[in-house]
């Protein structure tokens, strides 16, 4: 009887650790690609066949690039950059003038220079007065070359200070492929790239002076009288910018900027084109930046990118069949073919039990600056392990 006693309690004790062992955790696995890529592709899209180019759509991001990536001379495109710092430095509200510049005579000088050397000038005098907001017209719409040089010797102090600005915005503004040797572009080595560009000028149209000043058709200065905006597209398939530029060395540039609705969006659709060439290279650059937005709308488009109940995740037990979590919203981009979809799944931490419905995680899906992020919920109960499974484990 006794030994029965002793295995009786071996027994009892056993049972007891069982019981008492600490149960695993639960698991969480992700069951979702890292990305999805948007059916199709821009091969039939029309890309400029020389030079470089490059397709965006503002707030969104680059919908798709063509040519050579290497940095090449950008000639006044330049001016971007220049009326962006003018801007950062002394912000206008549309339709202020901003503080005022009185034209020396070494600035007069420059002009003389600048205009003997065949640049694109715009005329100055001594004592004239003109401010900010009648330099920057005169920057943007005839692109004076000399004016870009005042702008930088007024910002900074200096030509050199103002190439310094230049270059460290570019770096922060993520254009790496970007240099900067002078304030207008004359100098072939100015360079850049179409994305680049395409960069710059969505952080100038952000700004609703710059945005204003490059619609204009024409504008009226003390000395230089009325000047004509360079860009000769403007008004034409909607565009309302932003800035043309040409040299012997960079060919034909352009950064072409229209309104596009896309479904229920109005989108800023901006074409970069660099390096084009023919008889009349500007031409050439103003006809090829109209054709790619003229063809955006056929490629840009809503696109449901991920499906309420898609499958984003299991939880795992070591004593119940897995159960599934997903996601109950489906998420809508603007896309273009071949557009690449990152999905990103984080794991919450988990209770002892789980309910259909309870949240495990999270997903994010995102595409550029388009970002959505869900909740990942089971689909079914997990309960906790039973006692049998408890005893019975190994």
């Amino acid at each position: 009887m006794y030994r029965l006693y002793i295995v009786l309690g071996i027994i009892a004790a056993l049972l007891a650790v069982q019981l008492l062992r600490p149960v695993p955790a639960l698991a969480v696995q992700s069951t979702t690609s890292a990305t999805y890529k948007v059916p199709g592709s821009l091969a039939n899209f029309p890309w400029p066949s020389v030079g470089q180019s490059a397709l965006a759509v503002e707030g969104i991001g680059v919908v798709g690039h063509a040519g050579a990536t290497r940095p090449q001379a950008i000639a006044s495109l330049a001016k971007l950059m220049t009326a962006y710092l003018v801007l950062k430095a002394h912000p206008l509200a549309t339709g202020q003038g901003g503080p005022s510049i009185t034209v020396t005579a070494a600035d007069v000088t420059l002009y003389q220079q600048d205009k003997a050397n065949g640049d694109s000038v715009v005329p100055v005098t001594v004592g004239e007065v003109l401010n900010e907001r009648q330099m920057l017209e005169a920057l943007l719409l005839p692109s004076g070359d000399n004016i870009a040089t005042m702008l930088a010797r007024w910002i900074a102090g200096s030509n050199a200070a103002f190439l310094t600005q230049m270059n460290a915005m570019a770096k922060k503004l993520g254009m790496n492929h970007t240099y900067y040797a002078d304030a207008s572009g004359v100098s072939p080595a100015t360079v850049s790239t179409a994305v680049d560009q395409t960069v710059m000028a969505e952080k100038d149209m952000a700004i609703p002076t710059f945005r204003h000043i490059v619609a204009m058709p024409q504008v009226t200065l003390p000395v230089g009288g009325v000047q004509y905006n360079v860009n000769y597209d403007l008004g034409q398939s909607g565009i309302i910018g932003v800035k043309t530029g040409s040299t012997t060395q960079a060919g034909g540039c352009y950064v072409a900027a229209a309104y596009r609705q896309v479904g229920t969006h109005r989108l800023l659709v901006i074409a970069t084109v660099l390096g084009q060439g023919g008889v009349q290279i500007l031409q050439t650059a103003l006809n090829a930046g109209k054709a790619m937005l003229n063809a955006s709308t056929s490629v840009l488009t809503t696109t449901t990118v991920l499906a309420a109940g898609h499958q984003t995740a299991r939880i795992t037990s070591a004593w119940h069949p897995a159960v599934t979590a997903t996601v109950r919203h489906s998420v809508t981009f603007i896309a273009w073919p071949g557009m690449v979809v990152h999905l990103k799944f984080a794991a919450a931490t988990l209770p002892k039990t789980v309910s259909a419905g309870t949240r495990i995680g999270t997903l994010t899906v995102s595409s550029g600056s388009q970002s959505q992020r869900l909740s990942v919920r089971a689909t079914a109960s997990l309960p906790p392990p039973a006692i049998k499974w408890r005893l019975t484990r190994l």
